[in-house]
């Protein structure tokens, strides 16, 4: 931490909880009148930073995209909700867990569509990182979202791990040859 900055606090999940709303109109659909994939993974992307820049108070960065499912479809004239929380703050980075649901709007149906985790990176305004708010888990359902959230970090740098050391053998193979 530079000298500059001020000591980092804490924050709950509850204080990082954000909600967003888009009804879905032609232009977000493919040629079945479904939403597309990488619209709801923008949506998604929006929705998680929400929750990360209420977490650090800072500017933020999408560095992945851990895991998503696209459970259902979306249809044109949809209600997509979506609600973000932070699930595990490390020293510099943050996982944000996204669900969404669409609500039929002519039934009042409402279907869970979608989940994802994504990692955010806060940034300073000079790109360097920065270090973020500690976060404090109050029910049991944040706490086991909190514990996961070190497994999949754990599992994302694993394969970090082991894809550098395929591509250090493959390098090894291209330049005996």
């Amino acid at each position: 931490m530079s000298p500059n900055q001020e000591p980092v606090a804490t924050r709950t999940v509850a204080s990082t909880q954000s909600e967003m709303t888009e009804i879905i109109l032609p232009n977000d659909t493919n040629t079945l009148g479904n939403l597309l994939g990488g619209r709801l993974m923008h949506f998604i992307d929006l929705t998680g930073a929400m929750a990360a820049y209420r977490h650090s108070r800072t500017n933020v960065v999408t560095a992945a995209m851990d895991h998503i499912d696209f459970i259902e479809p979306v249809h044109l004239g949809d209600l997509l909700t979506l609600k973000s929380s932070v699930n595990r703050a490390f020293s510099t980075s943050m996982e944000v867990g996204v669900k969404v649901w669409a609500e039929n709007t002519q039934t009042g149906t409402v279907v869970h569509v979608a989940s994802a985790y994504l990692v955010f990176v806060a940034i300073d305004k000079n790109g360097r990182r920065q270090k973020v708010p500690q976060l404090i888990t109050e029910t049991a359902e944040e706490q086991r979202r909190y514990n996961d959230a070190l497994r999949r970090r754990e599992y994302r740098e694993a394969e970090h791990a082991r894809r550098k050391q395929e591509q250090k053998a493959l390098d090894a193979v291209k330049a005996g040859t």
